[in-house]
């Protein structure tokens, strides 16, 4: 039996986490030690305080306050409007020649849902050469930094959970051709899973705690736990651009957001997409008590979901794809002292040891988890915008094994993308008998949009068959 530093007892038993005391000292020297080095990693403060509110509590689930369509920038449909767009379009790329841009992704996921064992950026997406999405989107930040001549740092959010392998993925294949010291990583925080009923700490095993990353909200945080932010501001980065590792498609560090980011003086801004229905599991940009905000689907009436202007299109019609520009000022400013953003809970199924040390497989939702979103910040921000981009050319996700934000999915739009492409420079691509262009993959290297495939490829190829554009290495 181990004994328990009395202090640490009294400020568990205080919390209402006596029972962590039992595990630990049921538990032999080097396990006990271990289970105690993550108990006292612990904001016990902070459990407390979640477990008062989300479990004994109301349940904490807020509904979203006043609730009125929120204010974005179209895409352009006038002469004047693309010539705006073309002005803000080039506020953006001098945004990014000026070397105050840092790319963040967020890659803390896992590959459960599509049934892939190991990080999501691990992923190999692309259908001719299998490449991982990790190593698409590091073309995409080599292919950045060599058009704008920008050193364009990389920061990736990565978890606990995988944060060991990414970072090996990366050194296993030489950082993609990046300087080492211009990719880095920042880990995400975690927060303890609770027993639904008596809000007690659930063991993941009887050495373990059952932790969970503490949400995308948790990237700003995490940013400034390790030195990240105080690191942009002493190279002189104002603002960083975040993006999802499972969406292939998106244009990073969009000059059409960065030049609105600018042109509006925001402080945070966002892309959106125009949703497809009312029933579509998308959060909306809204305006919430007057202030911008991310409303979630679930939260978002059905009455207000279905809501049409005169010309028939929905009243909240942008949809969140999780892209955004911040400025480094504040992402400081709402994580002085800690996290400013507020804490949502999530019912649902953790397995874990009980008091016996038997592993427990729930088959019903048995514990709360606690995170944050980082739309969250949104309401912070002194000025906020919102820029519109087309679908096909920057959203879809891969998420799921089979039917919608699938790879089958994303691969259908990316040779539709490409098709596009490769017709505006006057190729010629084959279709089958579906109507769908045959498989294509354009590495970022080769070319980042069409008007630079256009530069590369002779005008009138004939792509007849799957084919790969790749610079000659």
């Amino acid at each position: 039996m181990t004994a328990v530093d009395p202090d640490l007892a009294t400020r568990l038993e205080a919390a209402g986490q006596g029972h962590l005391v039992a595990a630990i000292e049921a538990l032999p020297g080097a396990d006990a030690a271990r289970l105690e080095a993550e108990v006292r990693a612990l904001d016990l403060d902070l459990v407390v305080d979640l477990v008062a509110r989300f479990v004994r509590g109301s349940g904490g689930h807020e509904a979203p306050g006043a609730v009125a369509p929120g204010d974005a920038v179209p895409l352009p449909g006038s002469a004047s409007d693309r010539a705006r767009a073309e002005r803000v379009w080039e506020t953006g790329e001098a945004l990014i020649r000026s070397g105050r841009v840092a790319l963040v992704l967020l890659a803390g996921g896992q590959g459960t849902r599509l049934g892939f064992a190991g990080p999501k950026g691990e992923y190999p997406f692309a259908p001719i050469t299998g490449r991982t999405l990790f190593h698409h989107h590091a073309a995409k930040v080599a292919a950045l930094r060599r058009r704008y001549r920008a050193a364009l740092p990389w920061y990736l959010l990565t978890s606990p959970q995988n944060d060991e392998e990414t970072r090996r993925f990366f050194a296993a294949h030489d950082h993609f051709g990046l300087d080492p010291d211009s990719v880095r990583f920042v880990v995400q925080g975690t927060l303890p899973a609770v027993d639904a009923e008596s809000g007690q700490i659930l063991l993941d095993a009887p050495d373990r705690l059952a932790l969970s990353p503490d949400g995308h909200g948790g990237l700003l945080i995490a940013l400034r736990r390790s030195g990240a932010l105080d690191e942009m501001a002493d190279e002189g980065v104002s603002t960083f651009f975040t993006f999802q590792v499972d969406n292939p498609l998106l244009r990073v560090a969009h000059p059409a957001l960065l030049g609105e980011h600018v042109d509006a003086a925001s402080e945070m801004s966002s892309l959106v997409v125009r949703k497809k229905s009312p029933e579509e599991k998308m959060g909306v940009i809204a305006r919430v008590d007057g202030k911008t905000a991310v409303v979630e689907y679930s939260d978002l009436p059905d009455e207000l979901a279905e809501a049409r202007t005169a010309d028939g299109e929905l009243e909240y019609w942008g949809g969140s794809i999780a892209v955004h520009a911040i400025e480094v000022g504040l992402a400081k400013r709402v994580t002085e002292g800690g996290t400013h953003l507020p804490f949502h809970r999530a019912l649902k199924k953790v397995p874990h040891v009980d008091a016996t040390g038997r592993r427990v497989e729930p088959d019903a939702p048995n514990a709360v988890k606690f995170e944050t979103f980082l739309f969250d910040a949104l309401p912070l921000a002194a000025r906020t915008a919102t820029v519109e981009v087309p679908r096909e050319d920057d959203f879809s996700a891969i998420k799921n094994a089979e039917g919608d934000d699938s790879p089958e999915t994303a691969r259908v739009d990316l040779n539709r993308m490409y098709t596009r492409w490769l017709e505006a420079a006057g190729a010629t691509v084959a279709r089958g008998d579906d109507g769908e262009p045959v498989d294509l993959e354009i590495d970022p290297r080769f070319a980042l949009d069409a008007g630079e495939l256009a530069e590369r490829i002779p005008r009138g190829e004939v792509v007849s068959e799957p084919r790969v554009f790749a610079p000659v290495s």
